[in-house]
């Protein structure tokens, strides 16, 4: 082993690191600091020979490898123990043509850094809502976001990937060219390959109109009750997110209301600014927010509001569902569990998922869930590891007491490791045809740290 991991650094045009290295801790650390795990290897790869070279070093040594683009994953599946780590951190760039209104963006990049390029051209790619997450993991796992009723999910904005696989080949993946192999990718995670980069339709996004409305606690039943109705017959320019928090300590949160728990719906309104205010100004007169941070926003900074809020190196406990309904009875658990959240960053939030993403066909990629009207996620968030057990706890208690309302399965991106159940839960009928891709284009089932498929 010693001499076939030599001449693997020999190959690298990156780094090789081994856990003698000083930086070896920094390197194996990702998001989610519950998640503690020492690799024997982590070759921050430079480019695609790189990442040829790692897979096949890790097939001929059989070596657990686990893919690292961000390294957000709630699971931490971006590390592994006593196997190979690929980081892609180091390929990471962006290219936008604005003729084409297409981005490409290599695996290691960071959705900070697509915003970034895309808003000098007036554009967008459909994201999430932390700009620090990876491209690569919240592409495979779907991409739900702030426009995903105007636009759709991610991989529905997907064009095109490269990619390496388990067989060391290096190939590209869309509706042309390995279409089987591209419809797995979009949603089926990091179960076929490493990919490279990734190339994604743009969307015409500027300046847009959001931000959060905070409302007392004791508000939280009715608005709810208001909420469900609302999100799914309001315009899809028209997006909100619905969450309980406590109010953060700085500004421009009022200081009188710093760490108290509330209730708030995070906008983001994509129509015409002109018309902007007309929109929100029933709600307003309706419900008077006890904080109202809503209005004209470039879109790069609403979509890193929160990253602020949400630094690597915290603890987490995510627990997700699809939803369709808000019965009363469910919303009465959420109250109840929204007046015992354990700690001033743990929260739960209701994603829609309605409207564009909504009306693409169940069949058309892994993402089976089509009619949730929301992903939901509660997670438990502290950055004390003396609290881990009680945010587990808190989180836990709080998905058991609302799955029985669900629609089963949920955004694979937002899950622990749960299980086989679990996963055949979130891709439904779609299971067995991501399975037998699996077999196809890796049958020993290399690509296993992730949410697994196994191979049929």
């Amino acid at each position: 082993m010693e001499s076939a991991i030599a001449a693997l650094r020999d190959r690298l045009r990156g780094e090789l690191i081994s856990p003698s290295d000083p930086d070896y801790d920094a390197a194996r650390r990702v998001y989610n600091a519950m998640i503690s795990r020492r690799p024997r290897l982590i070759a921050g790869c430079a480019d695609v020979a790189d990442v040829m070279a790692c897979v096949q070093f890790a097939r001929e040594q059989n070596l657990r490898l686990a893919i690292r683009g961000g390294g957000h994953n709630a699971a931490g599946l971006g590390v592994c123990d006593d196997g190979l780590v690929i980081d892609l951190s180091r390929m990471n760039y962006v290219r936008v043509d604005p003729k084409r209104k297409t981005v490409l963006a290599g695996g290691g990049a960071l959705w900070r850094d697509v915003d970034h390029a895309t808003h000098a051209f007036g554009l967008a790619v459909p994201s999430g809502i932390i700009s620090s997450t990876g491209v690569a993991g919240l592409t495979l796992g779907g991409g739900i976001g702030y426009l995903s009723r105007r636009y759709g999910l991610t991989i529905d904005n997907l064009l095109a990937v490269e990619m390496v696989l388990a067989d060391g080949r290096f190939v590209t993946a869309s509706a042309r060219e390995h279409a089987d192999l591209f419809w797995a990718v979009r949603g089926g995670g990091g179960n076929f390959g490493v990919v490279t980069s990734f190339l994604f339709r743009a969307r015409p996004v500027h300046t847009v109109y959001g931000g959060p409305m905070l409302w007392p606690m004791e508000k939280a039943a009715e608005l709810m009750r208001w909420y469900r109705d609302f999100i799914v017959r309001a315009s899809e320019e028209a997006y909100g997110f619905f969450a309980f928090h406590a109010v953060p300590n700085w500004p421009p949160f009022p200081e009188h209301l710093y760490g108290k728990k509330m209730c708030g719906i995070v906008w983001w309104y994509t129509g015409p600014l002109r018309n902007a205010e007309k929109v929100f100004a029933p709600i307003r007169k309706r419900w008077r927010p006890a904080v109202d941070l809503a209005g004209p926003i470039p879109q790069p900074a609403l979509q890193s509001m929160f990253d602020r809020l949400y630094p690597t190196g915290l603890q987490w406990y995510w627990k997700a569902d699809f939803v369709r309904t808000l019965p009363d009875e469910a919303i009465a658990i959420h109250v109840k569990f929204a007046e015992q959240l354990p700690s001033p960053q743990s929260t739960m939030h209701l994603y829609p998922v309605n409207g564009a993403a909504g009306r693409v066909k169940r069949g058309a990629t892994p993402w089976f869930h089509r009619d949730a009207t929301w992903g939901s996620v509660i997670v438990g968030v502290d950055p004390d590891p003396a609290n881990k057990d009680r945010i587990t706890a808190w989180a836990k208690a709080y998905w058991s007491a609302l799955h029985p309302y669900s629609a089963g399965g949920a955004y694979i991106n937002m899950m622990m490791e749960e299980g086989e159940d679990r996963i055949r839960a979130t891709y439904g009928r779609n299971y067995g045809k991501l399975a037998r891709i699996k077999k196809r284009y890796d049958p020993s089932n290399l690509f296993r740290v992730n949410q697994n498929i196994k191979p049929a």
